[in-house]
């Protein structure tokens, strides 16, 4: 149904977009801090099916939209490169972003359906995603093949297992190596840094990507 080398093409993108910090990776990291490593583990499968549910939405309906009108398409496509430059831009001018989750403690404890709940939240509602499905995915589907929305699915399956690994560490990190972090900030702010070019460059790319009609 789908070409090996549109998978692994679409999974180096999904790569390149999900190792930047954002949002998600923000929340993972505030509860591995806050709660321990349980809680962060448990907001990356919040945040997973949030970000799924994004999936579905697009595969049955504003991905047939934008599938089937040229217009719509290079509309979407280039609001969502603007927006992923306007992300690299701000995560490069906030560099310190990460370091502030890092050193934060907002004390308590959480249920596990609470923190399932918050990750869904912040999965379901993170802008970088939503551009990403809505303006990326629906390049990377083989119209010819049929089947379009099982294509975005199985696309966004792929999305969602990246996410996860890298996720899973962003989290796992946080809860083993706060001290090694506190002790060098400037570490952080290279990761904010680098985070932002490579978005900038992730928009460029999806702005200049054509569609073949």
């Amino acid at each position: 149904m789908m070409s090996a080398d549109r998978l692994l093409a679409f999974a180096a993108v999904s790569f390149l977009l999900i190792v930047v910090p954002g949002p998600s990776v923000l929340f993972v990291v505030g509860r591995a801090l806050s709660h321990g490593r349980r809680a962060a583990l448990t907001s990356v499968v919040g945040n997973t099916l949030g970000a799924y549910t994004l999936v579905v939405a697009v595969a049955l309906g504003i991905g047939s939209v934008v599938e089937r009108s040229v217009l719509a398409f290079t509309v979407l496509k280039l609001a969502g490169a603007a927006y992923l430059v306007y992300l690299g831009i701000k995560a490069i001018r906030q560099r310190t972003a990460l370091q502030a989750a890092f050193t934060g403690n907002d004390g308590g404890t959480h249920g596990a359906l609470r923190t399932l709940g918050e990750g869904y939240a912040v999965g379901v509602a993170n802008p970088k995603t939503i551009v990403f499905f809505g303006a990326v995915l629906p390049q990377f589907v083989d119209r010819d093949q049929g089947h379009v929305a099982a294509q975005m699915l199985l696309l966004g399956l792929v999305f969602n297992i990246i996410a996860v690994l890298s996720d899973s560490v962003w989290g796992l990190a946080a809860s083993g190596a706060r001290t090694w972090f506190a002790r060098s900030p400037r570490r952080l702010a290279m990761v904010g840094g680098v985070g932002g070019m490579a978005m900038i460059g992730l928009g460029v790319t999806v702005a200049a990507t054509g569609r073949k009609d």
